[in-house]
């Protein structure tokens, strides 16, 4: 049991990278108003957001495993202010950030429609920070496993499929609306 809770922190702050990985991944395909008669936008929408809240459930077992588990001696106020803890407080501190911006992203999704449109996407878009400060949190944080080849092919995947969707995003045409909707912003000036 010594190693229990070390071993529930390792594997799911994984597990919550990959699904922060598939859940950017799906909010940049549906940012980009990518859609088809299989994948519906609001399909994509909903799993994109199941999935971001699947992947919270893993960051608070990750988070809590690692504050209860004695031997790094973390406490709950290191893991929401950044770079104040005893225990590696450089790449503990960049996981607290990455926790706070995905709490303001959370908090502000679940109050989409009682606050602006603006101040929401403003949010989101700062959203894109949360995971590659998770990346580099794990990279740092990680221990002797960080250096296992199966982790290290785990976060290089992740990285690689986040670039491929920012790639495909940038070079993507978009929806056909897309461009009457940016047409009629940039005319309506």
């Amino acid at each position: 049991m010594d190693h229990a809770l070390w071993f529930a922190s390792r594997a799911t702050g994984l597990v919550a990278l990959v699904l922060l990985t598939l859940s950017l991944v799906l909010g940049i395909v549906g940012g980009g108003r990518a859609v088809s008669e299989r994948w519906p936008r609001f399909t994509l929408a909903a799993l994109h957001r199941n999935i971001a809240l699947i992947s919270v459930l893993f960051l608070t077992v990750h988070v809590a495993s690692a504050v209860v588990d004695p031997y790094a001696g973390i406490g709950w106020i290191d893991t929401v202010l950044p770079f104040v803890s005893v225990y590696h407080p450089f790449w503990l501190g960049l996981g607290a950030v990455a926790l706070d911006v995905l709490i303001a992203v959370l908090v502000t999704s679940m109050l989409r429609t009682r606050i602006s449109v603006r101040l929401w996407r403003a949010v989101h878009r700062v959203g894109y920070v949360c995971w590659p400060v998770a990346l580099v949190h794990g990279l740092g944080i990680g221990g002797k496993d960080a250096g296992l080849t199966w982790v290290i092919s785990l976060n290089v995947s992740c990285a690689l499929v986040v670039v491929a969707a920012v790639v495909g995003r940038l070079r993507g045409r978009g929806h056909p609306d897309s461009a009457a909707r940016r047409a009629a912003t940039l005319g309506g000036r």
